[in-house]
């Protein structure tokens, strides 16, 4: 399903993670660097916005001319689990339909470094999902960044809030440039053609 309710519309890109230098590198805050990534590329730097509970960046995405898309990267500052109050209030003020929403966000059930992009579906124990699905309904898309699931018998919540491995940094940065890349795709051409290009 690639239709959208209006064409002119912005793209609200909103990376999840939890803010704070200690969760920086955590699994659960991938979301988080993929923004910062794409604001790199738009040459921009997150502010505060407003009294909504987030930071973000404004700018366009897409080759010059009107294959660009107007974007607002988002991250929001209020935990991981209460996500779905500061996009919602984005969603607002810069009046974005829900299928103009893209969450970039880890996911256990996908082995690291593999991306799935899809439209709406369930929150599979993502507590940003659970969040955002519960503000503003599940229609929005998802570019889900494979973590992997936790070796042996450690926690869910253990494993996500817990730094890269050594071994996965070396490819980490890679990675992040690939959902990144995926992100720019699905906003300027279209959820079908990143799902061909980049769901592995």
């Amino acid at each position: 399903m690639d239709v959208t309710t209006d064409a002119g519309a912005p793209w609200l890109i909103v990376g999840l993670g939890n803010p704070g230098p200690e969760y920086a590198m955590n699994r659960h805050n991938v979301g988080f660097m993929v923004a910062d990534l794409l604001a790199e590329r738009m040459g921009g730097r997150f502010k505060r916005a407003g009294k909504a509970q987030a930071q973000v960046v404004e700018g366009r995405i897409g080759p010059p001319g009107p294959a660009s898309r107007r974007v607002v990267l988002a991250k929001p500052m209020s935990y991981m689990n209460l996500s779905g109050g500061p996009v919602n209030a984005l969603r607002d003020f810069y009046k974005v339909p829900v299928d103009h929403i893209v969450a970039v966000h880890d996911e256990l059930d996908i082995d690291y470094g593999t991306l799935r992009l899809k439209l709406g579906g369930g929150d599979n124990g993502h507590n940003g999902l659970k969040s955002m699905t519960k503000a503003m309904g599940r229609d929005y898309h998802r570019v889900r960044f494979g973590i992997g699931r936790p070796p042996g018998r450690m926690q869910v919540a253990d494993f996500v809030l817990k730094d890269f491995s050594a071994a996965e940094r070396k490819e980490l940065d890679c990675f992040v440039d690939r959902a990144a890349d995926a992100v720019e795709c699905l906003v300027t051409e279209g959820l079908e053609r990143a799902q061909s290009s980049y769901n592995s």
